[in-house]
């Protein structure tokens, strides 16, 4: 037995002096001692040795990036040597870490958490955290020893628990390894301004090695880094002329290294400028250009909507585009709206022609939500009846995990079930699922009396094997919609852009047949552009006449095929000439409404949603909103639904308040400048992004009233989609607040400090490089150090893990005597009220016995 507290054994002398002392206090009753005697004992918190049944082996995998190929490599025989050398009684429990923890029997197999960090700390803290009471444990890290984070609070956590630490290092320290070990650039410079570009190179000993600088992509520099005691560095003086954000990027090219994955490291560079207007236009010769630039605004032209990106958004004030089909614009760029607008407080503006709103593919897609009109398909829109032919890859990729219970087919189906839910009455719909060869679902049939029996069928598709063949696919859409007697044929072909084999015969010739029977082809192609087969699938497209999408993530399926389904489906541009009515709207706009034409060309239709306003509307059975304009968030969008620029646009362009009013428009869009008062700051120092808010004595009193809020948003990889977190402040000083948030490397940020109505927008930032191949050595270090302090070694033989000193086990009986104390008080109590004491009974016999 040992006591945690031994000191409490004083108070007994204490108590032997007072009873003797003090009588009348009766501490010499036997159970008022045996109580005090037990409380005391209690407060010396005694702890039993315990004989421990086996040991439990808590065995922590590092299965992060650096750790990865070796694990992968030598898991199954680090189980095997471990399984065998166990006894009867002893178990072994398997811990997955990286970035996150897991312990193996409760989740997937297949570590799915971030790998691009090595947090041991909170895989120790965990795994003791896991421990069962009353049995012997040990610890057995696996990893390379090169965490992304000191240990923290988990090293004393473990000296704490008496566990002892083992570990078992994967790899070496590798040697002949060159990495940017630091890569700095200004955060922000104004345009026309010369800055520095650093790096640092670091290795083993001497060497000259080569180096690459790309801007935006593109190489600036090169040269060779002269490294001498392991370190080298770079500098290099640059400039940027125009406004917006500029992405550096270094690569070392040595002609041998341990570990190429930390050779690159990047940075943003945000140009500050003047007020900017990026024009995404279908017009070489666009005459929005001119207008907006007249008014002393910079007017960035984008006639190549594939190259915009989130990036470009940096330094904007509003995104103007004039008649650009939805498949033209990457989808990142357009889920990056979004968040330009809502809480970076950037304008948006869409104008009408045959390639915008619905005709252009804009139904359900990331910018749906932010326009102030609706796309909705309604009955009266449905000129002329549709035929479409979907066919679908049913191949055996088709059959992986795409989401929690969901997989890429089933996702697939739903893409399908909602184009037959989106088609009118009159239209026909043909679905076919295929692999090597097509597989008839539904037979070519008229949607109204048939749309619930096609829906249960479409949904009930599953991948069955093989790849697709491209060619069977167009074929069988061909055979369906010959049948057909509608005013529009059209085919959607879903494949696997790493799948989509050809095999013998020309699958060209079956789009010719398709393009001969006046039947158009679109293709939706799960992947990238960059994917083994996306070729293909785009000449597919080319060929067929009709759009082509890449989406790497199948959760965007069922809005790619609502997007296409509209643009085919529905007659949504009016190219006749229709009366116009003014409305009271404008009046949030501008102080003075112009002399708005009495006609236009045409339009597209659509419908004023609820919160919006109309300033214009047709005069048509329709009434439909020809400019629209609503708040969303911190910023404000417009919609112009008749075109402004190219065919209908005639009338409009002779209008003589037609510059009036573009200008008037984009003045709103781009709202108010950044009130006087308040600055950011930001900072990126290694993967740690730290926000500082600067504010004068005159925004006191509207800081108390409400805190600043803070979001950041992140985009990059395969996939458009967008994280957003928000950001807690803390006050540091009067007059200055701070916010800081780890960033994901690879990833870009962009963010927005709102105050009040106020939008700062910083941004794009983010992780020069990965920590994760960094190899500091002071984390191996501290690993080695904590394992000899907790009693454990570095295990080169796993079987002897086993017959080390097992570790003692005490089992705390503090509890157990405090109920004791109190059974013992409460009995002695009840003694005392009734004036009993056993000390006298047991001297009567002796009295009477005299």
């Amino acid at each position: 037995m040992i006591f945690g507290a031994p000191e409490w054994f004083f108070l007994l002398p204490a108590v032997a002096v007072a009873a003797w002392r003090w009588r009348e206090l009766h501490l010499h009753e036997p159970l008022r001692a045996a109580a005090l005697v037990t409380l005391v004992f209690a407060l010396a918190d005694p702890r039993l040795r315990l004989a421990s049944a086996g040991l439990d082996l808590w065995v922590l995998a590092d299965r992060s990036d650096s750790a990865a190929a070796a694990m992968a490599a030598q898991s199954r025989e680090i189980e095997t040597i471990l399984e065998r050398a166990r006894g009867r009684q002893d178990r072994i429990f398997y811990v997955d870490y990286a970035g996150e923890v897991t312990r193996r029997e409760r989740g997937d197999p297949v570590f799915e958490g971030a790998t691009y960090q090595t947090r041991t700390g909170i895989a120790l803290e965990y795994a003791l955290a896991e421990m069962p009471a009353g049995r012997a444990a040990r610890l057995l890290v696996v990893t390379d020893g090169f965490a992304t984070e000191p240990l923290g609070p988990a090293a004393e956590k473990v000296l704490r628990s008496g566990v002892p630490l083992d570990f078992r290092l994967l790899t070496e320290p590798a040697l002949g390894d060159w990495r940017v070990a630091a890569f700095t650039v200004p955060p922000r410079v104004l345009a026309g301004e010369s800055f520095l570009v650093e790096f640092v190179v670091a290795g083993q000993g001497d060497a000259d090695v080569p180096w690459e600088v790309l801007r935006g992509g593109r190489a600036a520099a090169s040269g060779t880094a002269r490294v001498r005691g392991g370190v080298g560095r770079v500098r290099l003086t640059d400039r940027v002329t125009a406004g917006g954000a500029m992405r550096y990027e270094v690569r070392l090219k040595p002609a041998a290294d341990a570990h190429p994955e930390n050779n690159v490291a990047s940075a943003w560079l945000e140009v500050a400028g003047g007020p900017r207007i990026v024009l995404v236009t279908n017009y070489p010769d666009d005459p929005l250009a001119t207008l907006l630039g007249a008014q002393g605004v910079a007017v960035e032209v984008v006639t190549a909507p594939a190259t915009l990106n989130a990036a470009r958004l940096s330094g904007a004030r509003a995104v103007v585009l004039n008649n650009v089909p939805a498949h033209r614009l990457p989808r990142e760029f357009m889920a990056a709206l979004d968040f330009f607008v809502r809480e970076q407080g950037g304008g948006f503006l869409m104008a009408g022609g045959e390639n915008s709103f619905g005709s252009g593919g804009y139904f359900a897609s990331a910018i749906d939500e932010l326009l102030p009109v609706s796309m909705e398909l309604k009955k009266e829109q449905r000129k002329i009846a549709t035929a479409l032919a979907i066919a679908m890859d049913r191949s055996g990729s088709m059959s992986m995990s795409a989401g929690p219970g969901l997989t890429k087919m089933d996702l697939a189906n739903s893409g399908a079930a909602r184009a037959v839910e989106l088609l009118g009455e009159l239209d026909a719909v043909s679905v076919h699922a295929v692999d090597t060869q097509p597989h008839e679902i539904v037979a070519l049939a008229q949607v109204g009396p048939n749309r619930m029996r096609i829906l249960e069928a479409v949904r009930r598709v599953v991948s069955a094997g093989g790849g697709i063949v491209v060619r069977e696919g167009l074929r069988a859409a061909l055979g369906e919609l010959e049948k057909a007697n509608t005013g529009t044929r059209h085919m959607i072909l879903f494949a696997d852009a790493n799948d989509s084999r050809q095999q013998l015969g020309d699958y060209l010739a079956a789009v010719d047949d398709l393009r001969a029977a006046d039947a158009t082809v679109s293709v939706i192609g799960l992947g990238t552009e960059s994917d083994r087969d996306a070729d293909i699938l785009k000449e597919v497209a080319q060929r067929g006449n009709g759009r082509m999408f890449f989406s790497a993530d199948a959760g965007e399926l069922p809005a790619i095929f609502a997007q296409e389904t509209v643009s085919i489906a529905r007659s949504a541009f009016v190219k006749d000439p229709t009366g116009t009515q003014a409305t009271p709207g404008w009046a949030e706009i501008a102080a003075r409404a112009p002399e708005w034409p009495k006609t236009v060309d045409g339009y597209n239709l659509s419908y004023l949603k609820e919160g919006a306003t109309a300033s214009l509307v047709t005069t048509d059975e329709y009434s439909a909103p020809l400019v629209a304009a609503w708040q969303r968030g911190a910023g404000r969008v417009a919609a112009v639904s008749f075109p402004l620029a190219g065919n209908h646009s005639a009338q409009i362009r002779a209008w003589p308040g037609y510059g009036d009013f573009v200008q008037t428009l984009s003045r709103w869009l781009i709202g108010d400048d950044a009130p006087a008062g308040l600055a950011l700051r930001t900072e990126v120092d290694g993967e740690r992004l730290t926000l500082d808010l600067l504010y004068d004595e005159t925004w006191n009193a509207r800081i108390a009233q409400a805190a600043p809020g803070a979001t950041v948003a992140e985009s990059g990889g395969v996939s458009a989609a967008i994280t957003t977190r928000s950001i807690t402040w803390e006050k540091i000083e009067p007059g200055r607040f701070r916010a800081a948030l780890d960033l994901t490397p690879g990833k870009m940020a962009r963010g927005a400090v709102r105050v009040g109505a106020a939008a700062l927008p910083f941004g794009p930032v983010s992780v020069a490089g990965s920590a994760e191949w960094s190899f500091d050595r002071a984390r191996l270090l501290e690993l080695r150090q904590l394992s000899q302090r907790s009693g454990g070694e570095e295990r080169l033989d796993l079987a002897k893990t086993w017959s080390a000193p097992r570790p003692v086990n005490w089992r705390a009986i503090r509890a157990w005597l405090l109920v004791l104390w109190a059974v013992l008080f409460i009995a002695d109590a009840a003694l005392t009220r009734l004036g009993i004491s056993l000390l006298a009974r047991r001297k009567q016999p002796l009295a009477a016995a005299v």
